[in-house]
């Protein structure tokens, strides 16, 4: 294990992690002790220094949406979408209720970044939600949580009710007039909830597929309203936006991809774990945090933003790691789900497993990609029992053709990353397989209904 240099170590920006190693910082008594909730005093109560007496006018609805868009907040679930220009979209004045929903089913291989700011530090969640909420006029907010994360569930939950016994949730929140009710939900676990309009289904009660938009979510969301979807990381970012400022934010990261991203590091490295540092820092440099490679090991392959974003290799350790620098090098910033691989693993195998997952998780909805994913994993447990062609190769990206674009969400697309990245920087790798060069790593059992 190496140590890190100190310029390297300056990268690091604990801002969304900072509470995280505080003991009982999951208590509502221990999150106040840390600044907690003073961002909601100082928008509802006017207290710019964070007391519990009104020191001031609450900060008005739209002033916040243009702080949320000056900071330059970007979407910290995959896509990146300006979050104030989302907010922006929400119609006012329309007579209908307005809804926030937490996207914070997160499933993905190798993402992780979630789940322990919501055992951590879940407060910091709850009180994103309550001035997200202010900022478009909900009175009701829906946290979607992965069915199979009961800890995190619970430690929600318990934060909710914490935040209603303290007066931050409920009627007349801190005597200004704004009500909101937060019901946290379990899912059921399925990925395809990933997907914002999916998990919008699922919470209505129905099987979770995804629409078709438009309309979009901002003007027909939850129950035909207007809604405002975002990721975990994204409104729990509100609370230090609004005690910090824009400028402040702007600070850490690049001119267009501004702020702190958690950086969730998985595989072959001595030290995995969470990383939370400015934006455009490199796999370098990530790696060099993280102690190093693990012993006897060299990188060969990672992933930038999880298993649905295309595969980068050890040339592009120094690329950038916000969403304009991954764009350019050809993939997708993501979840940060930064998957790393080395000489030992097989890029081959790897692929095949994500798709193995895709295929699992289609809902069925589009032929593309119920059909598409089904014939490739295929395909692949063909090449891996030493039968595969050199035809399998067209045929594979001849599928990844007709499903990319053409399936009725991101789902069908993110299978198809892996698979045509791989074959774009590992295509030796895959002749190894069908020329014999390499021993197979299936059996033939695997190719029971593959041909």
């Amino acid at each position: 294990m190496t140590e890190p240099r100190r310029e390297t170590l300056e990268k690091l920006t604990p801002v969304l992690t900072k509470r995280w190693l505080s003991p009982d910082a999951w208590r509502i008594d221990v999150y106040e002790q840390l600044d907690g909730y003073a961002a909601l005093r100082k928008v509802l109560a006017g207290a710019p220094g964070g007391g519990r007496d009104r020191g001031g006018d609450p900060v008005h609805p739209d002033d916040l949406i243009k702080l949320v868009k000056d900071a330059g907040l970007r979407g910290r679930g995959g896509a990146g979408f300006p979050a104030g220009l989302k907010w922006g979209f929400i119609p006012q004045g329309d007579g209908k209720p307005h809804y926030l929903v937490v996207n914070a089913d997160e499933g993905e291989p190798g993402t992780c970044k979630d789940l322990p700011l919501m055992m951590y530090d879940p407060h910091s969640l709850v009180e994103g939600v309550i001035i997200a909420s202010y900022a478009i006029r909900a009175s009701r907010a829906f946290i979607y949580i992965r069915g199979e994360a009961v800890h995190a569930a619970r430690r929600l939950r318990n934060a909710v009710d914490e935040a209603y016994r303290a007066g931050y949730l409920g009627t007349d929140i801190l005597g200004s007039g704004f009500n909101l009710d937060v019901v946290v939900h379990s899912g059921a676990g399925a990925y395809i909830c990933g997907e914002e309009t999916a998990l919008l289904d699922s919470l209505e009660g129905f099987r979770g597929q995804p629409r078709l938009r438009p309309p979009f979510p901002a003007t027909h969301g939850l129950y035909a309203c207007p809604t405002v979807v975002n990721n975990v990381g994204t409104i729990a970012s509100v609370p230090y936006i609004v005690l910090g400022g824009a400028a402040w934010w702007k600070t850490m990261g690049t001119e267009k991809s501004s702020g702190p991203m958690i950086y969730s590091l998985s595989g072959r490295i001595a030290n995995p774990g969470q990383y939370e540092c400015s934006m455009g820092i490199t796999l370098r440099e990530l790696i060099e945090l993280a102690g190093g490679m693990q012993p006897g090991h060299e990188l060969r392959f990672w992933t930038p933003g999880g298993s649905s974003t295309p595969l980068l290799s050890a040339e592009h350790l120094d690329v950038p790691l916000d969403f304009e620098g991954v764009a350019a090098a050809g993939s997708i910033l993501g979840t940060t789900a930064t998957q790393i691989f080395s000489d030992q693993d097989c890029p081959v195998y790897a692929t095949y497993r994500w798709l193995e997952f895709y295929h699992h998780e289609s809902c069925g909805k589009c032929t593309p990609c119920r059909e598409g994913n089904y014939w490739m994993v295929r395909v692949f447990r063909r090449i891996l029992a030493g039968q595969g062609t050199h035809e399998d190769l067209d045929t594979l990206l001849d599928a990844c053709d007709n499903i990319l674009g053409r399936s009725f969400c991101g789902l069908g697309d993110g299978a198809t990353s892996s698979v045509t990245s791989s074959l774009k920087y590992f295509k030796q790798d895959y002749l190894d397989y069908i020329e014999g060069r390499k021993a197979p790593k299936l059996s033939e059992k695997a190719l029971v209904g593959a041909h």
